[in-house]
């Protein structure tokens, strides 16, 4: 991957392959995403200063647009504005009543302000990428949005280079100092202890576990691996029952979540799909390799969470029944979760 090529050529393959989108042909010659935006620079591209709290702040003013958060398995968009930022060194955070994310500024290293045309109609998005490339966060204009405020938040913060080169770092192999063993009896003391769910974190570091392996080793009465169907079933069940669920995606620069109920639910080849007015979910379930079922205890009871992870050992999406601060979950929630089948059904099949 980011291989260099002259960004001539780059447009010309755009141009052999005029209906591929930016992200498939990027990865189809051989570059990161931010190479091929990078390349339009001058053309209905505007390389932006990464200035992350300014930007932030001017987002509100746009109004109405589409936030789109994405990983190699998972796309999560949605509707609505930018009204509440809180700005952090390590971590920012988005809590409007639709867009809500929490943000790691130091990863946020590309912005560009990208403008494209087909026939009459023209799409434009604020685009940014991390160090590699890696496309972080997207805003995408709609009707309702504020053009005009559009416009003065890209003049404002263009940067002085618009050359049609990009300098990135070259993605080097992630070293984990990782235990090999679990020490099962500290993580299911600590486990037992907890009373707030991000006190989990704490635990991994300390204990030099990865997630996953967490995951496999704490217990049935803690966590349980599902079946891969289980997603589809869990979104139908919380659609019927018009369940308040969360769902987080998430990537190494951005989570965004999800809060409320769901409605459509539809499937297209590999893709699980979420196509409500709000809120859009495009889940490739041929990339879930493992899913879990998690209980973590909290101050008021127990919190349970439906995981995702790809044949890495990656985390894709993260689902969770709607619960206020001190309050403890959705009885209905925590009845669909217990009631999805194991994977050990399947396998004594």
């Amino acid at each position: 991957m980011n291989k260099t090529i002259h960004p001539s050529d780059i447009r010309q393959a755009q141009a052999d392959n005029p209906r591929m989108r930016s992200r498939d042909l990027a990865n189809q010659i051989g570059i990161s995403e931010a190479q091929y935006v990078a390349a339009w620079c001058g053309i209905g591209t505007v390389r932006l200063r990464m200035e992350f709290d300014g930007l932030f702040s001017a987002f509100s003013g746009l109004g109405e647009v589409m936030a789109l958060t994405r990983n190699e398995s998972a796309v999560h968009e949605k509707v609505g504005v930018y009204d509440n930022f809180v700005p952090g060194k390590m971590a920012a955070m988005m809590l409007g009543e639709a867009i809500d994310m929490r943000m790691f500024p130091g990863q946020w290293v590309h912005g560009f302000a990208v403008e494209t045309r087909d026939g009459e109609t023209v799409r434009r998005s604020l685009q940014f990428f991390d160090r590699h490339g890696e496309a972080i966060h997207k805003i995408h204009a709609r009707p309702a949005t504020d053009l005009e405020a559009w416009s003065a938040l890209v003049a404002s913060f263009a940067h002085e280079d618009q050359s049609e080169h990009i300098e990135l770092e070259v993605r080097q192999p992630e070293v984990k100092d990782l235990v090999s063993e679990t020490p099962v009896d500290e993580l299911r003391e600590r486990w037992s202890k907890m009373t707030d769910t991000h006190q989990f974190f704490g635990i991994l570091r300390s204990l030099r576990l990865d997630r996953l392996q967490a995951l496999r080793d704490v217990g049935e009465d803690f966590s349980w691996q599902i079946d891969t169907a289980s997603i589809h079933k869990m979104l139908t069940a919380s659609a019927e029952q018009q369940l308040a669920i969360m769902c987080f995606v998430n990537n190494p620069g951005c989570i965004q979540i999800h809060s409320g109920t769901v409605t459509t639910i539809s499937e297209m080849g590999p893709w699980l799909n979420v196509l409500d007015p709000g809120f859009n979910l495009h889940l490739r379930q041929d990339q879930v390799r493992e899913v879990w079922a998690v209980r973590k205890p909290t101050d008021t009871g127990h919190v349970t969470s439906l995981e995702a992870y790809d044949a890495n050992g990656e985390l894709i999406v993260q689902f969770f029944g709607k619960r206020k601060e001190g309050q403890d979950e959705l009885q209905g929630w925590r009845q669909v979760m217990e009631n999805l089948p194991r994977a050990s059904d399947r396998k004594a099949a």
